[in-house]
């Protein structure tokens, strides 16, 4: 892939500042805004909240790992960044679209790439019922909470809470429960990718829960519906050799 025009960008720990001034002072860069690729360097929060400033414009994001995980990046070096821009491998991620009624009736959207989850808000459990597609799955789930998560999100939060990880070809979903009391043996459902997820919040002004997109919240959820988001696609660009494919396969045999 060729680009005329590179921005580079970096999260605000000192590690970051320091690798984005030395590639600054190596190549030529425009404002992000003018850029046809991006240069984040951070970690998977950074590279996350760079994908959602820019998911609406379109333009392709090379992360280099700057910080602790960095799952979604690429290992870093000062050396021949054109040249791996130029090899790069794009993979096109499909977000999530999360809308919310809270319990004084206000309406909230937002996008997720990693998962869409609610947690409870208060001591007292979460107790929540789960359609699918307009049919009832589960009457009500006594838990802390329960995620949606996208194949490219799912060794994040959900691999976690013991989710399964999905390769990304695999068009699926994972719903998966947070610390579920009843049914106290559920371990979660895998989904077709176009499903619709509709969460219902029981007693919902006692038992207040949060519902999450990546790292846009909301609270005093009262229902919560998910499903794939058709009309953006943002891109990461990967090395050859360590792409994100690649990735999640390794990840499932990490002992």
């Amino acid at each position: 892939m060729k680009f005329n025009t590179i921005a580079i960008t970096a999260a605000m720990h000192d590690e970051a500042q320091a690798a984005e001034a030395r590639l600054k002072a190596r190549y030529a860069h425009v404002p992000p805004e003018e850029a046809s690729v991006i240069v984040a360097l951070g970690g998977d929060g950074f590279m996350l909240q760079t994908l959602h400033a820019f998911m609406e414009k379109g333009t392709p994001i090379f992360g280099m790992n700057r910080g602790s995980v960095g799952f979604l990046m690429n290992g870093y070096t000062d050396d021949g960044l054109m040249e791996r821009l130029a090899r790069a491998e794009p993979i096109n991620l499909r977000p999530l679209h999360m809308t919310v009624e809270d319990i004084h009736g206000r309406h909230h959207e937002a996008l997720a790439i990693n998962e869409v989850s609610l947690l409870r808000d208060t001591g007292f459990a979460a107790k929540i019922s789960i359609h699918v597609d307009g049919v009832m799955r589960m009457e009500e789930m006594i838990c802390d909470g329960v995620l949606v998560a996208t194949p490219a999100g799912s060794t994040a939060y959900n691999n976690a809470v013991h989710g399964p990880i999905l390769p990304l070809g695999a068009e699926l979903l994972a719903l998966t429960p947070i610390s579920a009391f009843r049914p106290r043996h559920w371990r979660g459902a895998l989904l077709p990718q176009n499903a619709r997820v509709t969460f219902d919040v029981l007693d919902a002004d006692r038992r207040r829960v949060r519902a999450g997109a990546d790292f846009n919240e909301v609270r005093d959820v009262a229902r919560v519906s998910v499903a794939v988001n058709g009309t953006v696609s943002p891109t990461l660009l990967f090395d050859p050799e360590h792409n994100l494919e690649e990735r999640i396969i390794k990840e499932q045999f990490v002992p």
